[in-house]
């Protein structure tokens, strides 16, 4: 398959590698998605097998980016689509009504757990919480923060030790204002069995939050994340090209939409740079890009060495690459807000969000942003999940039939046909209360970013 009639490789659709359409001469540009992904190595003839044996990447270190005024072309439209949401006393609307407990720091998570299999509420567990310095302590309270406020939980029981830097009154300090019959806190050490207290603060909580009911909801109040994990050379082409399609839509209606995996950017960048509504938005995509890349630089790594062994198993082979296949999943939104850890979205449009490729934490910084649910594209497959509906989009069909556990819905087909409006549909269910599968497994977990001393 031909993606792009500027591209001088095609795709093959059963295995996902990139074939020369034409002799590519030793030092030109492969072209794939209309853009370069990286340079021939050696001559290729025409018909050749084009990957890491004879290409490599075009990239270098911190660019320097000019700011182009853009004109927002996307044509709102006052949608009649609605889901059955929890509205939030903020305003927010949630899709789940679940009970959370949240951890100020590792020590407490197995008496959380204990107390969570007693109620059935879910268990936010996580290493950190203390004995972080500096940024690492900060953005632990954050994306800790970010979790806690998520419109998903109908309460939450944040569980702390009482020794932990993170301890419940300096959290308190992060976490700001609460409502007190959503919110309460548990102190473990100042307890003598937080088992059977955590268990009664639990029920009070469910009995609150049973009272809750779902009502009809504009489909623009959906907040929806964004993330690829497992990609192979299908994935630029069905699975992340639907759920662009979709967040035009979303976005159209007034909805937001978050895309994270800042090192995947790279590359694809200036695409994203095009459509940022004004300079502030701009600016600050510049300083996201370049940041992450200076971090990479700083623990003296190079910047293009991301796609992983079974991303070029399935036929990715520079970040370029893989970086043009995973922005696709922003559809062509206009850039509106970029965020850091634990920033929470606000603003119609696409928003970028600081982060790593990395699956558990991109979810775990997704979760902290304050979606709804996460659209998670996979060509490799991946069981992965966190405390929102975490939907698995299989880019091809042998995934979708080996791997019914994981997979929600198969994308293979959209290169035969606009799935679309059957996407959209199949979206509206989840949003009504339709399990995925990682809410059906269980399989829900968070991992924190960390860059620092751990004493």
């Amino acid at each position: 398959m031909l993606i792009n009639k500027l591209d001088n490789v095609e795709v093959n659709l059963n295995n996902g590698h990139k074939y020369a359409v034409r002799d590519i001469k030793k030092g030109e540009n492969i072209i794939k998605y209309g853009q370069p992904i990286g340079h021939a190595t050696e001559n290729i003839k025409k018909g050749g097998h084009v990957h890491s044996h004879n290409m490599k990447t075009n990239l270098s270190g911190v660019l320097e980016y000019t700011y182009e005024s853009y004109e927002d072309k996307t044509e709102y439209i006052k949608s009649d689509k609605t889901f059955m949401g929890y509205i939030r006393e903020d305003g927010n609307v949630g899709i789940r009504n679940d009970i959370w407990i949240v951890c100020t720091v590792g020590c407490i998570n197995k008496s959380a757990e204990k107390i969570a299999r007693q109620t059935g509420a879910k268990c936010v567990t996580h290493p950190f919480g203390c004995s972080q310095l500096g940024d690492d302590h900060k953005t632990t309270q954050l994306i800790l923060r970010g979790i806690v406020k998520n419109p998903n939980s109908g309460g939450v029981l944040v569980m702390g030790l009482g020794c932990e830097n993170n301890n419940i009154p300096e959290f308190k300090k992060v976490l700001g204002n609460i409502n007190e019959s959503r919110v309460k806190f548990l102190i473990a050490q100042e307890t003598e069995d937080e088992i059977s207290a955590g268990v009664k603060l639990v029920k009070e909580l469910q009995e609150n939050a049973a009272k809750d009911k779902r009502v009809s909801v504009p489909l623009s109040k959906l907040k929806v994340g964004l993330k690829c994990g497992g990609s192979d050379g299908l994935s630029g082409i069905t699975a992340n090209p639907l759920v662009g399609r979709f967040c035009d839509r979303l976005t159209s209606y007034g909805g937001m939409c978050v895309l994270t995996e800042v090192p995947e950017m790279f590359g694809a960048e200036h695409l994203l740079m095009k459509r940022c509504v004004d300079k502030g938005v701009f600016d600050k995509t510049v300083m996201l890009i370049n940041n992450f890349k200076e971090y990479f630089t700083r623990h003296n790594q190079v910047i293009y060495e991301n796609p992983s062994p079974g991303n070029k198993e399935g036929g990715i082979t520079t970040l370029e690459e893989k970086s043009l296949g995973c922005v696709q999943k922003g559809g062509l939104a206009a850039v509106t807000d970029v965020l850091d850890y634990g920033d929470t979205v606000s603003k119609s449009g696409l928003s970028l969000l600081n982060g790593p490729g990395n699956d558990i934490v991109a979810i775990t910084n997704l979760l902290a942003a304050g979606v709804n649910m996460i659209l998670f594209t996979t060509g490799r497959g991946t069981p992965v999940g966190t405390f929102v509906p975490t939907v698995k989009i299989s880019t091809n069909k042998s995934l979708a039939e080996k791997k019914k556990s994981w997979i929600d819905f198969d994308a293979s087909g959209l290169i035969e046909k606009d799935l679309t409006d059957e996407f959209t549909d199949f979206i509206i269910e989840v949003a009504n209360g339709k399990k995925t599968k990682n809410e059906e497994n269980g399989y829900e977990e968070i991992s924190i970013f960390k860059d620092g001393v751990v004493l």
